[in-house]
């Protein structure tokens, strides 16, 4: 199949980040507004690990059986048709008024906003050529970079100023704004579905190909090695650290700001480089800050954003590359299929390292988080597992 390309490239690439960033931006904010939704509700940090997870295991479900039908339909339909649900679910959030209420509404948000980034990722693996497509993929996780360096500060600063309630009615009032512009600036993407011969499901195509099992696994356990230690982050930094609400805002400030800049230029690198060399570089390069990071006692904040903005860089950095790898492993027309396991894969992840983390920390009769080095430790450990799983990894481009 020759590689198809979009007139306006950028445009549309630009407009994926921004859905990206909503959707990323949603999952996000939960995690800081855990100093104010644990009080709100009087829930422990396991229960507070539910909402984290059941998010991920709505989302973990809905790629699974999105996977037997998502290469059936034109992806902007597809597109637009979870992005709706999604902001449906967004707003659910925003006015729950109880601790169940919430959880439904995180497993309504997770059955749709699970099914974005597949999608995203399947018309960039389509439309990018692979030459370009660490580049691309920069652009795209810019959008994550933004949410961390703007949208989550002034997420916290709005909870902590009026409700945690607020940041939810902020990203479902941007998403309202993009859907009329997916409708006109996205092209119909219906490449996938030229080949008009009956194809088997994805699922047997990965039971046969060990390539594509590699790059699951590749997967699942960066997912897994980063997001174990992210829910309690923002309440170890204001409990056993000892900063306010507004200087946490600050540390996703600096850190969004620093994997802002950087994503383009590890995509560059990526694509100048070799994906799987880049990759393992960030990699081993993230595991001193978060060695130091769930090692911290009371310092300055200076020592502080320095730590966090090479967590971040490092952190956010390894997916980068990762995409561009997961996006070359598999034909066009069983992407869309894959990008929803691989989605779903991912979710699981998610929701496991939330109830990790949940399980492996708790607090002290002061409010301190304990055991959080532990999870630090843990991320480490998986994340060898990560590189060296990858190694294994074949990658051709289309």
């Amino acid at each position: 199949m020759t590689q198809p390309y979009i007139k306006n490239e950028k445009a549309v690439l630009f407009l994926l980040a921004a859905l990206q960033f909503t959707n990323i931006m949603d999952f996000m904010i939960m995690m800081p507004l855990s100093v104010h939704i644990m009080p709100a509700f009087n829930i422990s940090p396991q229960q507070f690990s539910f909402i984290v997870s059941a998010y991920a295991f709505a989302a973990f479900g809905s790629s699974i059986a999105a996977s037997f039908f998502v290469d059936k339909f034109d992806r902007k339909s597809l597109l637009l048709f979870v992005y709706t649900g999604f902001l449906i679910g967004t707003f659910a959030c925003a006015w729950a008024p109880t601790f169940y209420f919430l959880i439904f509404a995180r497993i309504f948000a997770g059955l749709f906003g699970g099914l974005i980034a597949a999608q995203v990722l399947a018309i960039v693996g389509d439309y990018i050529p692979f030459e370009r497509r660490g580049k691309a993929m920069g652009v795209l996780f810019a959008g994550f970079s933004l949410a961390s360096v703007a949208g989550v500060p002034v997420g916290i600063y709005l909870a902590d100023t009026f409700q945690w309630h607020i940041p939810f009615i902020m990203v479902g009032a941007m998403g309202v704004i993009l859907l009329p512009t997916i409708f006109f600036l996205l092209p119909q993407l219906k490449i996938h579905l030229e080949d008009k011969n009956e194809k088997p499901h994805v699922a047997k195509i990965i039971v046969n190909d060990t390539n594509l099992q590699i790059a699951l696994l590749m997967m699942f356990t960066l997912v897994l090695s980063h997001f174990v230690t992210i829910p309690f982050l923002a309440q170890y930094i204001e409990k056993n650290v000892g900063f306010t609400k507004a200087q946490i805002a600050w540390v996703y400030m600096v850190g969004g700001l620093s994997t802002l800049i950087f994503s383009p230029v590890i995509g560059r690198l990526a694509d100048k480089y070799g994906k799987y060399k880049v990759f393992a570089y960030l990699v081993i390069g993230s595991w001193f800050p978060v060695f130091v990071l769930t090692n911290l006692q009371q310092v300055s904040i200076v020592w502080v954003l320095l730590v966090a903005a090479l967590f971040f860089i490092f952190g956010a950095g390894r997916y980068v590359p990762a995409q561009a790898l997961i996006t070359s492993v598999v034909k066009p027309q069983y992407r869309g299929g894959f990008m929803n396991i691989n989605a779903s894969s991912q979710n699981l992840a998610t929701a496991l390292a939330a109830l990790i983390s949940g399980f492996i920390v708790t607090t002290d009769e002061n409010g301190k988080l304990l055991h959080y080095n532990w999870v630090g430790f843990f991320a480490i450990a998986v994340s060898i597992i990560c590189i060296t799983v990858a190694r294994k990894l074949i990658v051709k481009a289309d």
